[in-house]
């Protein structure tokens, strides 16, 4: 019998999405396990954002199995996503300028003690998640957000999806539009989340930087996943060919762990 540490926080089997008479996703399988970076990457239109939203509830697939932490599951919505313990970082991180970092971790969610904000039990909280996650490019959290740089937006954006026990986190190109030193930081605080034993997806379309932080990587091309193969054995050549199709490994039955 498997441990749990074998089960996949979330498996896919088989899903598929269509739109009309476009066939988006076709018999797709998907695997991310605890304490890992997957990255998921393919051409535009290869149906990644369908597949995240999948995952995410806000587009349910037309058939296929979820299975999370190795039972099978209904996600329907973005409510049940979350009751799961999934969270999703989107592009555009949906910060609040006006709101220092501690009020934008617990956008929507802030702590009360009788009948005010706990202010300072969500400022130790947050001090604490970003220390976690070895965190030391933030000076204060009580800085406005509006005074900080990209790459500190996305660490306050990835470190806010780490606040409610979260087991699976999504991170939808977290490095576009960052500079070098930006990157950089944004990629180690990636890492670490999976150290601490969250289960990570990442959408990149920089192959350079899924090869180096990723364990393992699955490529979709026109809806089918073309191949799941380990980041230590693979190339930036090789990945390419999948994404292109110069090379197939298509996926059949249960993806390879």
């Amino acid at each position: 019998m498997p441990s749990m540490q074998d089960v996949p926080v979330i498996e896919l089997k088989s899903v598929a999405k269509s739109f009309g008479a476009v066939q988006v996703l076709t018999g797709v399988n998907f695997v991310a396990m605890a304490g890992q970076v997957t990255a998921l990457v393919g051409d535009n239109g290869a149906g990644k954002s369908t597949l995240i939203k999948g995952m995410a509830g806000v587009q349910a697939y037309d058939s296929g199995t979820i299975l999370f932490e190795g039972n099978e599951v209904q996600i329907k919505s973005p409510v049940d996503a979350s009751n799961l313990g999934i969270e999703v970082v989107y592009q555009d991180l949906a910060l609040c300028d006006n709101l220092d970092v501690v009020q934008n971790m617990f956008l929507g969610r802030e702590l009360v003690r009788s009948i005010s904000i706990d202010d300072e039990t969500m400022e130790q909280k947050a001090t604490k998640t970003l220390a976690g996650l070895s965190v030391r490019n933030i000076s204060s959290v009580r800085q406005k957000v509006s005074s900080l740089s990209g790459g500190q937006r996305q660490t306050v954006a990835i470190a806010r999806s780490v606040l409610w026990e979260n087991k699976l986190v999504i991170l939808d190109e977290p490095t576009a539009a960052l500079g070098v030193s930006q990157t950089k930081q944004v990629l180690k605080m990636v890492r670490n989340l999976a150290d601490t034993g969250l289960a990570v997806i990442l959408i990149s379309h920089n192959m350079q930087e899924v090869l180096a932080v990723a364990d393992r990587i699955h490529v979709l091309r026109l809806g089918q996943m073309v191949a799941n193969v380990k980041a230590s054995e693979s190339s930036l050549n090789s990945i390419v060919s999948y994404i292109t199709g110069a090379e197939n490994l298509s996926i059949s039955g249960e993806a390879a762990l």
